[in-house]
């Protein structure tokens, strides 16, 4: 791309190919948030037990940033002359963040969410390495959301940490 057409908008006519590819992208994000704050309303009830408490209040307070971000996300694919998308297009993708049985497997909870967070900053620096010359509006409000996404990561990596020492120090017994 030529430094002429970086300077030409994203909402340019002439960028209309690359538009909608930002939106497919985006698009995708929507979803991905859309599922995980449905995975983590479940996560946030379903789990039982002392020890899962606190794992679920985390992820109640999680619910309401992943919604922002969903939202963040369907403003956009609209600003680009995108629609986003109604739950007639809903696919879910997210089989790991399945129910255990018995509800008592917080660590096979913590490791779901850890796989969810990991797949939104996968796709999301894909999202800001692909915007870079082209959308500096979306590559910032991405960059943003993937922030986010990496603390999230980060605390359940430190909840993982904290449950296998526990299980080491127990003679091995897990959570």
């Amino acid at each position: 791309m030529s430094s002429t057409d970086s300077a030409v908008s994203i909402l340019d006519g002439s960028r209309r190919e690359e538009r909608e590819h930002i939106v497919e992208l985006l698009t995708q994000a929507y979803w991905m948030e859309i599922e995980t704050v449905m995975n983590y309303v479940a996560g946030s009830i379903n789990p039982e037990g002392v020890r899962a408490r606190q794992i679920a209040a985390s992820l109640e307070q999680d619910i309401q940033e992943e919604l922002g971000h969903a939202q963040l996300f369907g403003r956009r694919i609209k600003e680009l002359y995108g629609v986003v998308p109604t739950s007639t297009e809903f696919r879910a993708d997210q089989g790991f963040l399945r129910v255990a049985e018995g509800q008592t497997d917080v660590v096979g909870l913590i490791r779901a969410v850890i796989e969810a967070e990991s797949g939104a900053i996968d796709h999301y620096s894909r999202i800001v390495a692909e915007t870079a010359e082209i959308d500096p509006v979306t590559q910032d409000m991405v960059i943003d959301i993937l922030h986010d996404e990496q603390g999230h990561r980060r605390l359940f990596e430190g909840f993982l940490r904290e449950y296998e020492q526990e299980g080491r120090m127990n003679g091995g017994a897990g959570a």
